[in-house]
């Protein structure tokens, strides 16, 4: 039960910060569509470590499935 709710909760916030991010991004470029090319740089940097919370919920996940049984 505790996997499923730290996954769950991990991918949760991720997504949603991608998805802000990702938001937030795309209406500055609609501001001020020349320096997009710098918003997409800092936005995939970005996007790069919100993806890594995400894969640390997953490592937290298969360690209290396999070290804590």
């Amino acid at each position: 039960l505790g996997a499923g709710i730290a996954i769950g909760l991990g991918a949760l916030g991720s997504a949603l910060a991608m998805g802000n991010a990702a938001a937030h991004a795309f209406e500055a470029g609609a501001r001020q569509p020349e320096i997009f090319g710098k918003i997409q740089t800092l936005l995939l940097i970005a996007i790069a470590f919100i993806e890594s919370v995400c894969i640390y919920a997953l490592v937290v996940a298969l360690l209290l499935i396999f070290v804590v049984n």
